[in-house]
């Protein structure tokens, strides 16, 4: 069986990103991954009703997805405005995308409150970051999806092929 992979949307450089741009990850890899029909392109934050563009968001406190999750933690705009639900709907349908599509992994884009798979931002909308997952990432990872940062595409390449090429 081949090996499915959900994608950020934004790395396919759709435009859906917070500032209304994508961030296109051009690798041969994600080529040949679409090509064989293997992607499963999805954004969190649209599916879970936000608008494009839309306010930048972090998660509060130096926490990570996991603690949104549990109810430790809230997302918040930079304005203020709380839209913890929206980003949990969004992980909620992610993770049904993924399940539907058969994908055992996830390619996300890293620093997002949905998507961070590496590191998230401390919510103090300064430009610090830390390390820890958004809110897509840590329900994908909690349900066995292994997910994966554009920076280790080739970790991911590994992991379902057997090789990099």
């Amino acid at each position: 069986m081949t090996a499915k992979i959900l994608i950020s949307a934004c790395l396919m450089g759709k435009p859906v990103r917070y500032d209304g741009k994508g961030k296109l990850l051009s690798h041969d890899l994600i080529s040949k991954w679409d090509r064989e029909g293997r992607l499963v392109v999805f954004c969190p934050e649209l599916a879970g009703g936000f608008a494009v563009p839309r306010p930048p968001a972090e998660i509060e406190s130096g926490l990570a997805g996991a603690d949104v999750l549990a109810g430790r933690a809230r997302v918040i705009e930079i304005s203020g405005r709380d839209v913890t639900e929206q980003f949990v709907l969004g992980a909620e349908k992610a993770l049904a995308a993924a399940q539907e599509g058969g994908c055992a992994y996830a390619l996300l884009i890293d620093g997002s409150p949905s998507c961070g798979s590496g590191f998230v931002y401390d919510g103090s909308f300064s430009g610090v970051r830390h390390a820890g997952s958004g809110v897509t990432a840590a329900l994908l990872a909690a349900h066995g999806i292994e997910v994966f940062r554009p920076s280790e595409i080739e970790d991911l390449a590994l992991k379902i092929d057997g090789n990099v090429g």
